[in-house]
């Protein structure tokens, strides 16, 4: 199936990509939705095209015309030469990581990032020989100072994992580049509707495509959508390590492109509000979020991002685990769990015992909260109670 083919395209309007990108109904006898193949073997004609291993397709983990509609799709989305598909985000962290690193290497992470990938780049790097070490996102012109000639690969997210630190992203990106090294980024948060991050001097961008592309918390799968300079590098690692996402699961994803615009609005509209409103509140210190005039990212956020998702953090004011846990056990309707991205709000206190660099906020417990598709009256609602509960824990201790 060839990339770019739908008879409506090309496309102006980014709900009329998502809608209609990826995939030619034409292709399969008019059906809207692209079929899901479930496939291991397949059949080649003759001996000679099996020798030659000719034909699009030459075996079910290589690819069939479900993944081909995903990749495709997510291409046109980032403005990419190539996207591979893997079953969980994590996996799309790990894999080019993988394909960029060896022995002797060394890398650089910024110090906001994902835990799990921090977790991946403390313990299987190091036994590889790979030389680890983090920066401050604050600070992104400051890994001029870090590189050095064995720097293999900058790996950033932005806004940062919790506490949302923005970036230079172009200006770190050219220092990388000039070093040599390949450059990678986190882009679950804004996803290519908010921030292409190819467009930016980015080599590799990374999705966690089971949080707003998959938007209904049933499904996990990992994205890597690649430049030309690096995506052949890319899809060979993750064939040679065997790794590709399921066939249900891609439909899933695909079914939730189509809508993932409309959704967004929606988390970005009930998400600023609620920060607004959270800023005036007696119990705040800080209302972390990138598209608050009062957050210190701000500016950077206005200048690089198309807009904000559902995702941001408050700062409670003083106190530390009693604390936070009496507010979260108090909520009702935020359901405590981890991921994002879906139709459900969710709040988790934030461990930031990780971070070298970036330490935690030292006025009180981070709170990461996500805003999903409910009345926004009914998650203040449902905040107040916590706040409630943070008011009876203080009552208590004045009583004993």
């Amino acid at each position: 199936m060839s990339k770019s083919k739908h008879k409506h395209g090309p496309f102006q309007g980014i709900n009329t990509a998502l809608a209609h990108g990826g995939s030619d109904p034409m292709e399969f006898h008019g059906f809207v939705n692209v079929p899901v193949v479930h496939a291991s073997t397949v059949l080649f004609p003759d001996t000679e095209t099996m020798r030659r291993r000719g034909g699009r397709y030459r075996y079910g983990l290589s690819g069939t015309p479900t993944t081909d509609a995903l990749e495709h799709a997510l291409d046109e989305l980032e403005g990419s030469a190539g996207t591979i598909l893997l079953p969980s985000g994590l996996a799309a962290v790990s894999v080019p990581l993988l394909a960029f690193l060896g022995a002797g290497d060394h890398v650089l992470i910024v110090d906001s990032v994902y835990a799990p990938t921090r977790r991946f780049a403390d313990t299987v790097l190091p036994r590889m020989g790979v030389t680890v070490e983090y920066f401050d996102p604050l600070r992104p012109n400051g890994i001029e100072g870090l590189m050095r000639a064995d720097t293999k690969v900058v790996f950033l997210e932005a806004p940062g994992s919790n506490t949302f630190e923005m970036m230079d992203i172009r200006a770190a990106c050219d220092l990388a580049h000039a070093g040599g090294a390949v450059t990678m980024i986190d882009n679950t948060w804004a996803t290519p509707l908010y921030f292409r991050p190819l467009d930016h001097g980015v080599d590799l961008s990374i999705h966690a495509l089971t949080k707003y592309p998959g938007g209904h918390s049933d499904v996990m799968m990992g994205s890597v959508s690649a430049n030309a300079a690096t995506y052949a590098r890319l899809r060979d690692t993750q064939m040679t390590l065997g790794i590709n996402a399921a066939p249900d699961d891609v439909y899933l994803i695909l079914r939730g492109l189509k809508t993932m615009g409309l959704r967004l609005d929606r988390h970005q509209d009930s998400a600023l509000e609620l920060a607004e409103w959270l800023a005036t509140r007696p119990e705040v210190a800080k209302v972390l979020h990138p598209a608050l005039p009062s957050f210190p990212g701000h500016d950077l956020w206005k200048s690089q991002f198309k807009g904000a998702s559902g995702l941001f953090s408050i700062v409670l004011r003083g106190g530390g685990d009693l604390e936070a846990a009496a507010f979260l056990d108090a909520l009702r309707l935020f359901g405590l769990g981890f991921s994002w991205g879906g139709f459900e709000s969710l709040a988790v206190h934030c461990d930031l015992s990780d971070r070298t660099v970036a330490k935690a906020p030292a006025e009180g417990p981070v709170i990461r909260l996500q805003i999903g598709l409910e009345d926004v009256d009914d998650l203040k609602a449902d905040l107040e109670r916590g706040f409630a509960g943070l008011a009876d824990l203080g009552r208590r201790s004045m009583t004993k």
